[in-house]
């Protein structure tokens, strides 16, 4: 899991060395005589500074309260809206100052979804799909959410104009990760997603996958896709 995580944390966060060579060439060149190296190491380092690496899409984090929950008069209404973001800075600089799963209070949900798109059922978007859902030991959730998120923002998936957003959902006894989906009756494209979603994971357990629809119907509906 090791190998995949600085793959895909790399479509994200290139590193300085890589940013410095793109702009100003290979600094391992030989400098010419009368150039003057300093001013253009520092000219470059002034470029890296305040270039941006702009992601593919904008996503927004939500956090959903579990204190508020038993309060809300519709499912839902306890969700909000934490910060959008639409580059590879800006998410570290957010998800470095948030709490990871591990320090959240049972009952939380935290979200990561596709700007626009409301992680509900009833949201259009949200409305014919469904999700793959992984459950982790109680406090061993944060690399797996990491991962997922760094897999979607960093499209990684085949099906990527498929991938909605993901929720991790800490509780009692487990936390669950889910990845939410626009078309659940697209086998092919949902079967693609969750087998690289377990690839990119190095997860090896069975995963299912759930319509939404049948969610709204039954307490424990049963798995459409397996992977």
């Amino acid at each position: 899991m090791a190998d995949e995580s600085r793959m895909i944390a790399a479509t994200v966060r290139p590193s300085e060395e890589d940013k410095a060579r793109e702009r100003v060439g290979d600094p391992m060149e030989e400098v010419e005589e009368g150039e003057i190296e300093e001013e253009e190491e520092d000219s470059a380092a002034r470029r890296i500074a305040v270039q941006t690496y702009p992601l593919e899409n904008r996503w927004t984090f939500w956090f959903d309260n579990p204190s508020g929950k038993s309060k809300q008069a519709n499912w839902g209404s306890s969700i909000r809206l934490i910060y959008t973001f639409s580059t590879a800075e800006d998410f570290w600089r957010v998800y470095n100052n948030i709490h990871h799963p591990s320090k959240l209070i049972s009952g939380a949900d935290f979200h990561c979804f596709k700007e626009k798109i409301e992680p509900k059922w009833e949201d259009p978007i949200c409305a014919n799909g469904g999700k793959w859902s992984i459950t982790c030991a109680k406090g061993k959730s944060d690399q797996v959410w990491l991962y997922t998120l760094l897999a979607m923002i960093g499209e990684q998936f085949d099906h990527d104009d498929e991938i909605c957003g993901a929720v991790v959902s800490v509780r009692s006894r487990q936390d669950r990760i889910a990845l939410w989906t626009k078309n659940a009756a697209n086998e092919e494209a949902q079967i693609s997603i969750g087998r690289q979603w377990k690839e990119l994971l190095d997860y090896n357990d069975t995963i299912g996958f759930i319509f939404h629809d049948d969610a709204k119907l039954e307490k424990n509906p049963k798995n459409r896709y397996v992977v």
